[in-house]
């Protein structure tokens, strides 16, 4: 992905003027690219993924991916997922029990991180602990909420 931004056959998206261009993140066996929306970008990110099962052996499953537009009509964003064989979706959605795309400053979008974390941490557990140990559990539960 680096060397097709470089080459200019893929368009990521720049954070800043002078910040860096995110084109794709990566997460365990999950990817995440992030890119200018055009049809050219869309069918260049599927020859990419064509080159990646040809030379890894590795398949992109497709019927699991979804296409996310910014800014972009739902009609556009249903034929370009056609395009790649994804589905289409929209913002915000829940990635690793966190919402993205949804306005963080609100209460309501931090409930399932906070409902999932209430879950895995068991008010006994606390009491018993030393604050050392609080800190372990803590780190541990943080860890466990993908």
């Amino acid at each position: 992905m680096k060397e097709a931004c470089e080459q200019g056959i893929f368009k990521g998206v720049n954070l800043h003027e002078n910040g860096p261009c995110i084109s794709h993140l990566f997460y365990c066996d999950d990817a995440l690219f992030i890119g200018e929306w055009s049809k050219a970008n869309i069918s260049n990110l599927a020859r990419i993924l064509r080159c990646f099962h040809a030379s890894s052996r590795l398949k992109v499953n497709f019927n699991k991916s979804r296409v996310f537009g910014t800014g972009a009509s739902q009609l556009q964003v249903n034929r370009w997922a056609r395009l790649l064989g994804c589905e289409p979706s929209s913002l915000p959605f829940i990635y690793l029990w966190v919402p993205v795309g949804a306005n963080m400053k609100l209460k309501k979008h931090w409930s399932p991180i906070v409902d999932k974390f209430n879950a895995k941490l068991s008010d006994w557990k606390a009491r018993n602990l030393s604050f050392g140990g609080r800190l372990t559990l803590i780190k541990s539960v943080l860890s466990l909420l993908r």
